[in-house]
C-alpha cells in the first residue's frame, strides 16, 4: 500500500485504542501478511497491548475493528477487516485504494520512490583496488553493488559521494615496480631470476614496453607521466607503473558506465602528516604499550569486539595494515560525512573492528558502528560449464572488462547485484547471455520492452490513456499488478535500510512476473474501449516502476528488444 496509506491506517488504529485504551500509547506498525489470502496488510496492535491492559488479545483486536469500521474515514480505504489467530488484525484494501497508485506513478514519473531531499550526507567507498593489475571480477561485483548502493540511497534523499581509495602504497607497489623493471630487462616470468612475489600478467611487458619506449599516460585525477626509459631509476618505473595502470582502471570502470566523485590516494596520509598524527593521538589518549619493540593499540579494551590487542607500528618498522585506514577514517569524518559505507571482500572482515576500535581510542565523537560495511564473497566464472579462472591479460583471473565484453554492461550489473553480498556467487556466462526466462535480465526487460510494443500498437494517444477509467481494473491479476507497484517506495526504503540492493533484483523479477502473467490472463486491446485504456495506463504504470528499479541498479530499460 502507499506511504499515505499506511499513514491514514495508523490513524485510525490510534484513534481507535486512544478510545478503548486511553492510558495507552503504542507504536503502531503493519506488516505484510506471510500468506497473501490472509490479507493485504496486518496489525498485531492487540497483542502489544494486551498485557498492559490486562485484556484478551482477541477480545481486544475484535473492539479495535468495531471502532475502525465505524470510523467514516476508513470507508474509503478499508474493503474488510478480520481477527486472525491470537490477535492479528488482517485488513483488505478497497479496490479504490489499490488503484490510487496509478495516479501517483502518473505524477511522479521517474521520482515514483523517491523520498524528500535531506541533509545527510553519505560517503560510499566500494572497488578501492591497489593500482597493480586491471580491475578483476571481484572489483566488479564491488561496482555493481557500490554504485546501486548509492542509487539506493540517492532514492532516500541522501547526498551521495562515490570515493575510489587507491592504496598506492607499501610492498604491493613495491612488487609491481621489480616485476616491470624486470620485464624491462628482459627476465621471463617463468624464469628462476622473476622476482618470487612479482606479477605475471602480459600487462607487465605492455608497461614494461611502454616504459623504454619513453610513452606518456595519465589517469583520471593526476598528471601525465611521461616514461624516462631509465631500466635503472625504480621510482620512475613506480611512477609510471601505478600511472599506467590507474589508466587502465579508469577503462575499466568506462565500460562498466561507473564515474567516481573523489579519488583518495592512501600515500596522502602519510605525506599530510595525518598517518603520524593519528598514531600520536593514540599514544597521547592512553591506548597504546610498547611491546617486543612493537607499538601495540589496546583494541580489547575500545569496545568494538576485537578478540586481541593489534600491533600498529612493527618492531622492523613501517605500520600494520589498518592503521592508515584508521586515518583515512578520520579523514572521512572530518569531511562531513557522518554515514559512511564501505563495500569490500570477506578478507577484510578481521579489520573492521580494529579500524573502529582505533576511531574510538581517538574520542573525536564518531560512533561504534562507524563507518558501515558491506562485505562481499567472491565471484566464480562459468562458460560451457566450465570454470573460467585464467585471463588473457592478467593471467590469473578474470578482469572486469573481459565480463562486460562477454555479456554487456547490463547483464554484469544485475547480475552481481542479485544475490545477497556475503553470498558467493557463479557467473553464469551461457546463463547471461540467453533469451530465456531463466535469465534475470532478459526477462525483466523484455517486460518493459513489451509494454511499450503493446502501447504503440494499440492506436491509443497518452493523453487518452491518461484520462482512463481505472476503476475497471478490477481483474485478480490486475489486483495483484496494483498492490505490487504500491510496494515498490517502502521496498526501496528497506533494502537501504538493510544495505540489500539485492532485494530490488527480487522486487524486480516478482514484478515481470506478475505482468506476464496478467497479460497471458486478461487480453489489452479488447473492443471494450474504456477497458482497453485502463489496461494500457496499467501497463505504462508498470513500465514505469520496472525502468525506475533496473535505473537503480545501473540497468538500461530499453523499449525494443
Amino acid at each position: 500500500m502507499l506511504a499515505e496509506q499506511q499513514q491514514q491506517l495508523i490513524a485510525l488504529l490510534q484513534s481507535a485504542v486512544h478510545a478503548l485504551v486511553p492510558d495507552a500509547s503504542p507504536t503502531i506498525t503493519l506488516e505484510r501478511p506471510k500468506v497473501a489470502a490472509h490479507g493485504d496488510v496486518a496489525s498485531n496492535i492487540a497483542m502489544q497491548l494486551a498485557r498492559p491492559a490486562k485484556r484478551n488479545p482477541r477480545e481486544l483486536a475484535q473492539e479495535i475493528v468495531a471502532h475502525v469500521a465505524t470510523n467514516p474515514d476508513a470507508q474509503q480505504l478499508i474493503a474488510a477487516a478480520e481477527v486472525a489467530g491470537p490477535g492479528f488484525i488482517n485488513f483488505r484494501l478497497t479496490t479504490a485504494a489499490h488503484q490510487a497508485v496509478l495516479q501517483t506513478i502518473a505524477k511522479q514519473g521517474t521520482q515514483y520512490g523517491f523520498q524528500p531531499a535531506r541533509t545527510d550526507k553519505v560517503l560510499v567507498e566500494f572497488v578501492s583496488a591497489n593500482p597493480t593489475g586491471p580491475l578483476h571480477v571481484g572489483h566488479a561485483r564491488q561496482a555493481a553493488l557500490g554504485d546501486a548502493v548509492c542509487r539506493l540511497f540517492a532514492t532516500q534523499g541522501f547526498d551521495v559521494t562515490r570515493e575510489f581509495y587507491y592504496n598506492d602504497a607499501g610492498n604491493q607497489i613495491e612488487n609491481l615496480a621489480i616485476s616491470v623493471q624486470a620485464r624491462t630487462r628482459g627476465i621471463d616470468p617463468e624464469s628462476e631470476e622473476f622476482p618470487k612475489d612479482g606479477y605475471r600478467g602480459s600487462y607487465i611487458q605492455d608497461i614494461a614496453e611502454d616504459f623504454c619506449a619513453g610513452k606518456s599516460v595519465g589517469a583520471a585525477d593526476v598528471e601525465t607521466v611521461v616514461a624516462s626509459g631509465d631500466v635503472n631509476n625504480l621510482d620512475d618505473i613506480r611512477r609510471f607503473a601505478v600511472a599506467y595502470l590507474r589508466r587502465e582502471q579508469d577503462l575499466d570502470l568506462q565500460a562498466f558506465g561507473l564515474k567516481f566523485d573523489n579519488y583518495y590516494l592512501e600515500s596522502s596520509l602519510y605525506t599530510s602528516g595525518r598517518v603520524e598524527k593519528t598514531v600520536d593521538a593514540l599514544v597521547k589518549a592512553g591506548h597504546t604499550y610498547e611491546e617486543e619493540g612493537a607499538l601495540w593499540l589496546r583494541t580489547t579494551e575500545l569496545g568494538t569486539g576485537d578478540d586481541k590487542d593489534r600491533v600498529m607500528r612493527k618492531r622492523e618498522g613501517g605500520y600494520t595494515y589498518f592503521v592508515p585506514d584508521v586515518a583515512y577514517h578520520v579523514a572521512k569524518w572530518e569531511r562531513g560525512f557522518h554515514h559512511a559505507i564501505n563495500i569490500q571482500g570477506t578478507d577484510h572482515h578481521g579489520t573492521i573492528a580494529r579500524v573502529r576500535a582505533g576511531l574510538q581510542g581517538l574520542d573525536i565523537g564518531i560512533p561504534k558502528d562507524y563507518p558501515a560495511y558491506i562485505l562481499h564473497s567472491m565471484v566464480k566464472v562459468m562458460r560451457n560449464g566450465a570454470e573460467v579462472k585464467i585471463s588473457k591479460r592478467a593471467g590469473s583471473y578474470v578482469t572486469m572488462r573481459e565480463l562486460i565484453e562477454w555479456v554487456g554492461q547490463d547483464a554484469v550489473r544485475f547480475f552481481l547485484a542479485q544475490r545477497r553480498a556475503d553470498s558467493e556467487f557463479v557467473f553464469d556466462i551461457d546463463l547471461a547471455l540467453s533469451r530465456s526466462e531463466e535469465n534475470p535480465v532478459y526477462y525483466i526487460q523484455y517486460a518493459h520492452a513489451r509494454i511499450h510494443s503493446m502501447v504503440n500498437q494499440s492506436g491509443e494517444t497518452l493523453e487518452h490513456i491518461q484520462q482512463a477509467d481505472t476503476s475497471l481494473l478490477v481483474a485478480p491479476t490486475e489486483l495483484t499488478m496494483l498492490q505490487r507497484l504500491a510496494e515498490y517506495p517502502a521496498m526501496l526504503q528497506l533494502a537501504a535500510n538493510d544495505l540489500a540492493p539485492h532485494q530490488i533484483t527480487f522486487w524486480l523479477r516478482d514484478c515481470a512476473a506478475d505482468f506476464h502473467a496478467w497479460y497471458n490472463a486478461e487480453r489489452v486491446n479488447v473492443d471494450d474501449l474504456p477497458l482497453k485504456r485502463a489496461r494500457l495506463a496499467l501497463a505504462i504504470a508498470c513500465a514505469q516502476v520496472i525502468a525506475n528499479g533496473l535505473s537503480v541498479l545501473g540497468v538500461s530499460a530499453p523499449e525494443k528488444m
